[in-house]
């Protein structure tokens, strides 16, 4: 079993993206919310379950998606870090893969 936990910036681009979809459809961005954070709960018992980011190629750094967003983490022992949440139609930098140590 591994522990998930969520960086500041994931965190943030959540609630940027709730931001963002609550102008048009509050209920949209409550169910947004909702299915991601159920998303990666999923990974306490199973954090293989993403595929590997293809930009990166490192087998660590994986992705699940919800909607058109990718959540993008890194497995580390016991541990699954979240470390952003991404549009799909945008490009990933190695930046926005950065995580908090």
């Amino acid at each position: 079993m591994a522990e998930v936990r969520w960086t500041l910036q994931a965190l943030d681009d959540v609630e940027a993206i709730c931001l963002f979809i609550a102008r048009d459809a509050p209920r949209v961005a409550s169910v947004f919310a909702d299915r991601a954070f159920l998303a990666t709960d999923r990974l306490v018992e199973h954090p293989r379950l993403g595929r590997v980011v293809p930009e990166t190629q490192d087998s660590s750094v994986r992705e699940i998606s919800v909607y058109s967003y990718r959540i993008i983490y890194r497995i580390r022992r016991d541990e699954v870090q979240v470390l952003t949440v991404h549009h799909g139609a945008r490009l990933l930098h190695e930046a926005d893969i950065e995580d908090e140590t």
